[in-house]
């Protein structure tokens, strides 16, 4: 007989306190708690009203979510009578609670997981110090004055050290005294504090891991006075196995570009690919806050640190994938795709921006022109643009590898036993990265491009015929280059010809 679930007999009649529960984490983790910890006490989820709708319509949506088509399987929809929708904002004074709520969260609470963060590089530092550091201070107050209150599981992010090439499951020193930046947020015009912005980060790649660094700070402040934690995870991808294989809801990574590439509007991706690039499945992600949370509770031995991350026990490249992308993308189309996909990797910013002119933003300007000609509406050039103006922002964490090492998490996973290594799995071990990337493909397909698997057959049929267009159109441009060639040179094109085949080669290199 298998041994009773350790982490599950942890979380039974326990009330938790959750933020960020309407991101990618926060509704993977409260679908993983109502299907996987049927004892477990209400679930405060802090939300935000949002324009013409109330928390508690928002709360309406939760069934339809396709995160939960698995709990719905064996469960009615009075599963969701479990969550108490509770109206605020981290980036609020006192959360934006009202007296009562505070007070109910104080009387109840006994599990508080902190996920709501700014995720935006390109943020400036007043709404990221008053969401990330500020937002995090609120939580942990509220933690201090909870009654019994048994752990508090912090989410930030292995990236929050991305000045460093090797990080460790530590808390780093604080880049900047945190009173010194809320003062300076809280004294200082936009124009003033976007001039001293560069000063305070130093080595801080943006606003959003210096915020997120500071915010683990106001946990460590805590961490004498109840049991604390903080999971680092990396890139986080869509989920490996629960609780449908492939599931995601963001765009954010190769999800994003995948997306995009299926489409056929995205051809080239800037990337090193022999660079490990650390990704991590959501549903492990969530697995281990929970389980992180249950071994901080039980040792009580000071605040612990944990890398939730693939980069130095399971290592994925995207030269893994090389052979196999472009085959993937073709077995399982789209009938949406407005191009032939062909996905390339280019190893530097200046080769993507010369192929880009000629593989996005030519086609763009095609296919923008035909959807004003049949009174669509053209974003495409507009989208590429945006891609364009945001590279230079992101090259370093395009182009850079880092190794987040992670005995802690190694360690956790040996403290399961068998039935929670199963329910709550950690260890990444046996994900095989070629397989995965397959799933998650078609998972961006379903969740991301709304497209269901009964329309496989029409999109493989658009796939060649988008196929005939996609050779018309290199021949086409070819040709334009061969005859603008032949005019500047004041050659015939017959005695031009040579430059045919060089055109060609090229191409090729794009």
């Amino acid at each position: 007989m298998a041994d009773p679930s350790q982490v599950r007999s942890f979380y039974a009649g326990k009330n938790f306190f959750i933020t960020g529960g309407t991101g990618f984490v926060g509704l993977c983790l409260i679908e993983k708690i109502l299907r996987c910890i049927p004892d477990a006490g209400k679930i405060y989820l802090l939300m935000r009203p949002k324009k013409g709708k109330e928390i508690a319509d928002r709360l309406q949506e939760f069934p339809k979510n396709p995160v939960f088509e698995k709990l719905l399987e064996s469960n009615s929809a009075d599963i969701f009578k479990k969550l108490i929708p509770i109206a605020g904002d981290v980036g609020e004074e006192n959360l934006g609670l009202s007296p009562q709520d505070r007070q109910t969260i104080i009387d109840n609470v006994n599990v508080v997981i902190h996920s709501a963060a700014t995720l935006d590089f390109q943020e400036s530092l007043r709404p990221t110090v008053n969401i990330n550091l500020l937002g995090t201070r609120r939580v942990m107050q509220l933690c201090k004055d909870a009654k019994n209150l048994k752990v508090m599981i912090h989410v930030s992010s292995a990236y929050v050290n991305s000045y460093l090439t090797e990080a460790h499951e530590k808390v780093y020193e604080a880049p900047e005294d945190p009173e010194k930046v809320i003062s300076l947020v809280g004294t200082l015009n936009d124009e003033a504090l976007l001039e001293v912005e560069p000063k305070l980060l130093k080595s801080h790649p943006n606003t959003y891991t210096f915020t997120k660094h500071l915010a683990e700070h106001e946990v460590v402040k805590c961490a004498d006075l109840f049991p604390c934690t903080i999971v680092r995870p990396t890139m986080i991808v869509a989920a490996w196995k629960e609780p449908i294989p492939g599931w995601t809801c963001s765009k954010v990574g190769p999800q994003g570009f995948l997306m995009g590439a299926a489409k056929g509007v995205v051809r080239r991706l800037p990337l090193a690919k022999e660079n490990v690039a650390d990704y991590i499945p959501v549903d492990v992600v969530v697995n281990q806050l929970l389980v992180a949370g249950w071994e901080a509770a039980n040792s009580r031995s000071g605040l612990t640190v944990y890398h939730c991350s693939s980069s130095t026990c399971h290592p994925f490249t995207w030269t893994m994938l090389d052979d196999t992308v472009n085959s993937m993308l073709h077995k399982y189309p789209l009938k949406s795709a407005v191009w032939y996909p062909h996905l390339k990797f280019v190893p530097s910013l200046l080769m993507f921006r010369i192929s880009a002119i000629f593989v996005h933003f030519f086609p763009a300007l095609l296919l923008d022109l035909m959807l004003r000609m049949t009174g669509g509406r053209p974003i495409l050039i507009r989208l590429h643009k945006n891609v364009w103006n945001s590279l230079n922002r992101l090259e370093r964490f395009i182009f850079s590898e880092w190794k987040f090492h992670n005995p802690n998490t190694l360690e956790l996973a040996t403290k399961l036993n068998q039935t929670d290594k199963e329910l709550f799995f950690i260890d990444i071990s046996k994900l095989y990265w070629v397989e995965y990337f397959k799933t998650l493909h078609l998972g961006v397909r379903r969740y991301l491009n709304k497209e269901k698997e009964s329309s496989l057959p029409a999109a493989r049929k658009k796939d060649m015929v988008l196929l005939l267009f996609h050779v018309i159109w290199q021949l086409f441009i070819m040709g334009l280059v061969w005859y603008i060639f032949a005019c500047f040179t004041g050659l015939t094109l017959a005695h031009s010809a040579w430059i045919a085949p060089i055109i060609y080669i090229l191409f090729t290199f794009l």
